[in-house]
């Protein structure tokens, strides 16, 4: 067991307006969902829908290990390319809006109050289209749906990565509650999704129901914009892990 719970919120001064947007608005599509599950097939990511302009509206066989399978389809919005920003705000599941909205709860903020506001909606836009391009990239004749918020809050965790490298992030390790720095939790993550990208590498559809490489995508995305928004941003703010960075020599050959 290894997962974030919350982070040093220290340098932050006052709300983060955006980040409680986008925590409602993708609560409030997946309410929808679950009322209506034909629209969750329609606005969805389709990569063939988006290499060859066609809204497909048929059920579509697939296979894998042996085995074929019917993937639903129905018809999507009148410009099919829309789904690329509609399928940000949708989840398959309690699991994956509760995984993705805790994410966007603790490392949201922070990075929304470097960038500013505008920015962030930018940001956030742009990492989840770059998470989309990447999963189409990949298999762009795939027809298996793609939803959910992963690849723009994973490109949320890459700005964070570049931005707050030795924030403290409360982590839960085998039920017990640590602080690490940044780059390690994340970095933990990032090398999980390397590795299992690899492996989706040959079977092109999305693994196990997860689109590692859309995952990868966004954390790229993230990182680059983030080094990019890093050249004109303030230092780093100030932590207990960074004050003891700078104090204690010994902790770089750690972080």
């Amino acid at each position: 067991m290894f997962f974030p719970i919350s982070d040093d919120n220290r340098g932050i001064s006052g709300p983060a307006f955006v980040t409680y947007t986008l925590l409602a608005m993708n609560i409030a599509v997946f309410i929808y969902q679950t009322t209506n599950p034909e629209f969750t097939y329609a606005y969805s990511v389709i990569p063939q829908e988006i290499t060859t302009g066609v809204d497909l509206v048929e059920p579509q066989i697939v296979s894998a290990g042996g085995e074929s399978a019917e993937i639903p389809q129905m018809p999507g919005p009148p410009i099919i390319y829309l789904t690329l920003l509609t399928h940000m705000f949708m989840h398959g599941g309690i699991a994956h809006i509760a995984g993705n909205m805790l994410y966007l709860w603790i490392f949201g903020d922070n990075v929304e109050h470097r960038f500013g506001h505008l920015n962030f909606i930018i940001f956030y836009i742009v990492s989840g289209l770059a998470a989309a391009f990447a999963q189409i990239a990949v298999n762009p004749n795939g027809v298996i749906p793609s939803l959910g918020a992963s690849g723009a809050i994973y490109g949320v965790l890459g700005a964070y990565l570049v931005l707050f490298p030795r924030n403290k992030v409360n982590v839960i390790v085998l039920y017990h509650m640590v602080a690490m720095p940044a780059i390690f939790v994340i970095g933990i993550w990032a090398a999980m999704q390397f590795f299992s990208g690899y492996g989706a590498l040959f079977n092109t559809e999305q693994t196990g129901g997860v689109a590692y490489w859309a995952h990868i995508g966004g954390l790229v995305a993230g990182v680059a914009m983030g080094l990019v928004a890093k050249s004109w941003m303030p230092q780093e703010p100030d932590s207990t892990i960074y004050r003891e960075y700078r104090d204690d020599p010994k902790t770089k050959r750690w972080w």
